[in-house]
C-alpha cells in the first residue's frame, strides 16, 4: 500500500513553534511523517523527539553537539542520522523527499534554510518572520519563481490569510480590501508608567500575559518590535503598502487579526491564544484538522478591548513603520540591531528602554543601500550587528 503521508522537516524543532508543530503532527500520524528535525543546544529534547518521531535526519549546528547527540541515539538504538552545520540544514530543507518545511528558527539564523526550501518549491510554513524582514524581496522572488506555496504561521498573519478573499495574491484594492489590521496584546507593560520602563528586568519583560514564547520573542512583544516586524512581514506576504496596515492593541488576544473592506465590513479571525491553531490550519490547508485547542468560549471572555498603540511607549513599532516606508536595507538593519539590543538587555548590559535607542542609533550610523543578493543581505546583517555591538558601550 502506498504511503501518502506528507513528509515534513521542522527547522527549529525544540522551540515553542517546533513543539507545537510536533504536537499537531502527533495527533495526525496517519497524515504526516517527520523527515528531519533541527535544533541547537537542547540536545535532550531533540533526543526525545527523535525517539518519538524517528526522523531520517536530525541536524545541529556544532560538531561537539552532533557527536554527543549521535552517541545518545546509538545508546537508544535509534537509527536517525545526525548531520552538522548550516549546510546540513539547507540540505534537509530542500531535500527532494520533503513536502512541507516548518520554518521556525528564531532570528536571521533561519534565513538560509528557509530560502533554500522556497527555492526548492516546497510548501513553506513560515514562522520565522526575519526571513521576510531581512530578505523579503529575495524570498518572495524565490517563491514566485519556484512555485513554492507560502503559508504564514504567525497567528496574526495566519488570521489575515483566513480573512482575505480566496486567491488574493495581487493588489488588495482590486479585491475590495481597505486595510489589514494586526492586533497586538500590548505585552506586560501596556499600562506601566513610562518613567518605570527604565527599571524593567528581563524576567518581567519575558512574562507575557497571554502567550508562552521564548525569551527573545517575549522581549520583542514587550517592546512591540515583534509587531513592527510583523508589519514588515505583512507588507511582503500580502503586497500591502505601509498605509494599508494598521496595528490595534487588543489585550485579550482573542481576535488574532482583521481585514477591513471598502464596503464597511470587517472580517476577523478569533480563537484561543494557542499556536497549534494556525499550525494545524497551515499543515492541512485548505482542509481543517483537530489542533488539540479547546473551542473559544466568548461568554466566558465577555469583554473585548481595543486601543491604539502609543508610539512614544512603543517606539520600536514606529521605527519598524519608518523602515518599511524607507525601503532598501532598512528592515535588515532594524532586525540585526534589535537582535543585538535584546541580547544585551537579557544580559543586563542595557536597560529595556534603551533597546529602541540602540536600534535607532544603528540605523542612523549605516547608510542605506539596495539589496541584490543573499550574500549582500548577510553582509549587511553582519555590519549592523557590529555597529550595534559597539553602541552598547556608548549606552551603558
Amino acid at each position: 500500500m502506498t504511503d501518502t503521508r506528507k513528509r515534513i522537516t521542522v527547522l527549529g524543532a525544540t522551540g515553542s513553534i517546533g513543539l507545537s508543530t510536533l504536537d499537531v503532527i502527533a495527533r495526525h500520524q496517519q497524515r504526516y511523517e517527520v523527515f528531519a528535525l533541527t535544533g541547537h543546544t537542547q540536545l535532550e529534547r531533540l533526543l526525545q523527539q527523535c525517539l518519538q518521531f524517528n526522523p531520517r535526519f536530525v541536524v545541529v549546528l556544532q560538531p561537539d553537539a552532533g557527536a554527543t547527540l549521535a552517541a545518545k541515539l546509538r545508546a537508544e538504538n535509534c537509527r536517525t542520522e545526525v548531520l552538522v552545520g548550516i549546510d546540513a540544514m539547507v540540505q534537509v530543507a530542500s531535500a527532494s523527499e520533503v513536502d512541507i518545511v516548518m520554518a521556525a528558527i528564531v532570528g536571521a539564523a533561519g534565513l538560509r534554510p528557509t530560502l533554500a526550501a522556497a527555492r526548492a518549491g516546497k510548501t513553506v510554513l513560515l514562522a520565522n518572520k526575519e526571513t521576510l524582514v531581512v530578505a523579503g524581496q529575495l524570498f518572495m522572488q524565490a517563491v514566485q519563481q519556484s512555485g513554492a506555496r507560502l503559508l504564514p504561521i504567525d497567528s496574526e498573519h495566519n488570521a489575515i490569510f483566513q480573512a482575505l478573499p480566496a486567491h488574493c495574491d495581487g493588489e488588495l484594492a482590486a479585491k475590495g480590501v481597505a486595510k489589514i489590521i494586526l492586533t497586538a496584546s500590548g505585552g506586560p507593560f501596556r499600562l506601566l508608567p513610562l518613567d518605570k520602563l527604565r527599571g524593567v528586568t528581563p524576567d518581567q519583560a519575558c512574562a507575557h500575559p497571554n502567550w508562552s514564547m521564548g525569551r527573545k520573542i517575549s522581549v520583542d512583544s514587550a517592546s512591540m518590535m515583534n509587531k513592527g516586524l510583523e508589519v514588515i512581514e505583512a507588507h511582503w506576504l500580502f503586497n500591502a503598502a505601509a498605509d494599508q496596515i494598521d496595528v490595534l492593541i487588543h489585550p485579550q488576544s482573542v481576535i488574532q487579526s482583521m481585514v477591513s473592506y471598502v464596503d464597511g465590513s470587517v472580517i476577523a479571525q478569533l480563537g484561543n491564544p494557542d499556536m497549534r491553531t494556525p499550525i494545524a490550519y497551515a499543515l492541512a490547508y485548505p482542509e481543517r484538522i483537530d489542533a488539540g485547542v479547546p473551542p473559544l468560549d466568548l461568554a466566558a471572555i465577555a469583554t473585548l478591548q481595543f486601543e491604539k498603540p502609543d508610539m512614544q511607549r512603543f517606539r520600536c513599532l514606529q521605527l519598524a513603520f519608518d523602515c518599511l516606508r524607507a525601503g532598501d536595507d532598512r528592515s535588515a538593519v532594524l532586525n540585526a540591531a534589535n537582535e543585538v539590543a535584546v541580547a544585551a538587555f537579557l544580559q543586563q548590559q542595557i536597560r529595556f528602554d534603551q533597546i529602541s535607542d540602540l536600534v535607532d542609533a544603528t540605523l542612523q550610523r549605516l547608510a542605506s543601500q539596495s539589496l541584490q543578493s543573499l550574500e549582500q543581505v548577510l553582509a549587511i546583517d553582519a555590519q549592523a550587528r557590529s555597529v550595534a555591538t559597539n553602541e552598547i558601550g556608548r549606552l551603558a
